[in-house]
């Protein structure tokens, strides 16, 4: 029997006031930004945020997948030490790149446009502008740029001398996660549940390999079964492009009903049992609380585009380098000399 209207609408409104109480006991200081300030260039570089947006509509228009990689970027940085843009670091004699992590290798990509965008900023307002506060613009861009919320940025970050592979090994949450531990990771880096459940929204946009989720389809527990909390339907369909060995870069989006876009398809997905990733479903299938976040966002998406911008400036703010401390990189790849 289908549930009546105003059942569904008194849900509803019950979900959204527990989720403005959890948020005002959860996230008082989620606006909080030490010494950050939106203005920060606004007289030493103040085309800074224009040559910023110029570049991801640029490497957007060339590769529409270009946007969720390079968001991406800004949340593997921000989870290792802070947002300092250590992740941006190549190898060298002295350090070991974060690019060499399991959460990074042959995966994370963007690295080019990011030096592009450098190079134009050291022209305009040479050795002003970090390549960390880049990391935290462009996230805001590609957001805005495929159909998500926009936020002020706050920015004064510099850059970090050093690199941390074993952090980055350690510090980012894999597929493979249990919902416990990804908790444990956020929470490690300032982030509660209602952030978790609002970042983790990101993955509206962007794609995976079959190898990340192959387990689900061919040999979930180890019995040679499929997960039961994907949806069977989908699962076939997923087959057919990830068989049971080779093909394992072979891409899926996360978000198979509007790929491209950044809304609240990828709840509306989880509540179908259609989420690509275990890491993702688990969102609606292990915790309760988790859970009624996933329906109001799915039946809100002001709702999720509010908390997500809040939760990416919150993200933001992980331990940046200020005043004296750190650099501003003149080549995002390597550290001054």
């Amino acid at each position: 029997m289908a549930k009546p209207v105003m059942c569904i609408v008194l849900t509803q409104i019950v979900l959204v006031a527990l989720f403005h109480l959890c948020m005002s006991s959860q996230t008082k200081e989620c606006t909080s930004t030490s010494s950050l300030s939106p203005q920060f260039y606004d007289n030493s570089c103040p085309k800074a945020q224009a040559i910023v947006q110029s570049f991801v509509a640029k490497a957007h228009s060339n590769d529409p997948r270009m946007a969720a990689s390079l968001l991406r970027l800004h949340f593997h940085d921000c989870f290792v030490n802070g947002c300092d843009g250590s992740l941006l670091l190549d190898n060298s004699g002295t350090i070991e790149s974060e690019k060499r992590a399991v959460t990074n290798v042959d995966s994370a990509r963007g690295f080019e446009v990011i030096d592009d965008i450098k190079s134009a900023l050291e022209d305009e307002c040479p050795q002003t502008v970090s390549c960390a506060d880049i990391l935290a613009l462009v996230a805001r861009d590609t957001t805005v740029i495929t159909g998500g919320p926009s936020w002020e940025v706050y920015l004064g970050r510099r850059d970090a001398r050093e690199a941390c592979l074993i952090a980055s090994n350690n510090n980012i949450p894999v597929v493979s996660s249990t919902f416990e531990t990804i908790v444990t990771k956020f929470n490690d880096q300032g982030l509660g549940l209602i952030d978790l459940v609002a970042l983790l929204g990101g993955h509206t946009i962007g794609n995976s390999r079959c190898k990340s989720f192959r387990k689900r389809l061919y040999n979930h527990s180890g019995n040679s079964d499929r997960d039961q909390t994907l949806n069977q339907n989908y699962a076939s369909m997923l087959q057919q492009g990830c068989p049971i060995s080779g093909d394992d870069q072979n891409l899926f989006a996360l978000d198979y009903m509007t790929p491209n876009k950044f809304d609240n398809y990828y709840f509306k997905n989880l509540m179908t049992f259609k989420g690509l990733l275990s890491s993702d479903e688990i969102l609606y299938t292990k915790s309760r609380d988790s859970m009624e976040l996933v329906k109001l966002y799915g039946a809100n998406e002001e709702l999720f585009f509010e908390q997500y911008a809040k939760s990416m400036v919150k993200m933001g703010n992980i331990s940046p380098l200020t005043g004296r401390n750190g650099e501003i990189r003149r080549i995002c790849r390597r550290v001054n000399h």
